[in-house]
């Protein structure tokens, strides 16, 4: 008389489908000692029961007018309990794997980000890995992970979008470098680098808008600008031009 799922909830609500013979007029379903929450004959060879609240590992057991049958066992699982993300942001468009730790993540069917599932790959009970799917807008929504045992919420995650540039001011100064220029344009608090002429530059995040940023030493002519975050690059062409000093 096989069970399926043979595992559920502490908690009960987990809806079991029995399979056996003689079946028919079924007066009990039993998870150990309680009863089901409910049951339905579904045929002679199929009963469908949900469960009750528990612990541990119960005998599931049928009662019909011709006796009790033999006790098959059905595995109560507790609630996961996420402790991490390895990566608590990343692009909009999605597509990075990141690593879910915590307890009881076993039996884990769906990751979800603000609603939008994924389904994991379970490591161990204590790991998860997961390709993260991709968000709706840019900001913050709630992770939630699903098992046997139910769902677990409490993190958050941050979709970041592509960031751009407008403007770069002052637009020029000398190839030994060492000007101080204000970045202005969208998406730029989560920038990770910027670059002139592929150069990397020292920068401080003014806020969403601006950055601040000093030239390193460069050639002379105009150069592109790039401003680099985890969800992408913006290049503004040409956008700093580096002058050479005079020579006698």
């Amino acid at each position: 008389m096989p069970i399926s799922p043979n595992q559920g909830s502490t908690g009960g609500g987990t809806l079991v489908t029995i399979t056996g013979t003689n079946l028919s007029g079924t007066t009990a379903v039993k998870f150990g000692t309680k009863p089901a929450t409910s049951f339905t004959n579904v045929s002679p060879t199929q009963v469908t029961a949900v469960s009750p609240s528990g612990t541990g590992t119960v005998g599931l057991t049928v009662t019909t007018p011709g006796g009790t049958s033999n006790p098959i066992s059905f595995f109560y699982v507790g609630a996961p309990f996420k402790s991490s993300l390895s990566a608590t942001s990343g692009p909009l468009v999605g597509g990075n794997t990141i690593t879910v730790n915590g307890v009881g993540l076993s039996t884990a069917t769906s990751v979800s980000f603000g609603g939008v599932p994924a389904t994991p790959t379970v490591v161990s009970d204590t790991q998860l890995s997961v390709t993260v799917p991709a968000g709706v807008t840019a900001g913050s929504v709630g992770v939630s992970v699903t098992t046997a045992g139910g769902t677990n919420n409490g993190f958050t995650y941050t979709y970041i979008d592509v960031p751009t540039v407008a403007t770069v001011v002052p637009s020029s100064g000398p190839t030994s470098g060492g000007t101080a220029v204000t970045i202005t344009g969208t998406r730029l608090d989560t920038t990770d680098s910027v670059t002139f002429d592929g150069v990397v530059a020292p920068f401080s995040v003014v806020n969403s808008t601006t950055l601040s940023a000093v030239t390193p030493p460069g050639t002379a002519g105009a150069v592109d600008v790039v401003v680099t975050n985890p969800a992408g690059s913006a290049t503004a062409t040409g956008a700093f031009t580096y002058v050479a000093g005079p020579g006698i």
